[in-house]
């Protein structure tokens, strides 16, 4: 009769060894999946970073161009003001399609992707 009792903490040793390590590899999965996610943030931001600056570069450059061809070079400036005017309205009235469902959509990606 005391091998029962010897194979039930066997099976109870066990058992809990399995759930520790079951934590860990949850522990690990969740980590590799928030690294992963943030780098490729972090590689996204530095891409916008740059594609900021050349949009500010050329956008002046384009509205010296616009005010040379008028003239006077604030001309240019307000017509490129209001190109970005108009874009920002269209932006405005379709950020769900634009920005809300492509995010929520890379972060479940990045989420699920190996579940």
């Amino acid at each position: 009769m005391e091998s029962v009792p010897n194979h039930f903490e066997t099976l109870l040793s066990k058992a809990g060894d399995y759930a520790e390590t079951r934590a860990k590899l949850l522990k690990l999965k969740v980590a590799d999946k928030a690294s992963d996610t943030v780098s490729d943030a972090a590689s996204a931001l530095v891409i916008t970073v740059f594609g900021v600056f050349f949009l500010l570069i050329f956008s002046v450059g384009l509205a010296l161009l616009i005010g040379d061809w008028l003239g006077k070079s604030y001309y240019g400036f307000f017509i490129v003001a209001g190109i970005y005017a108009i874009a920002g309205i269209i932006f405005r009235a379709n950020k769900d399609r634009f920005v809300k469902t492509p995010v929520s959509n890379f972060i479940l990606r990045k989420i699920l992707k190996s579940a």
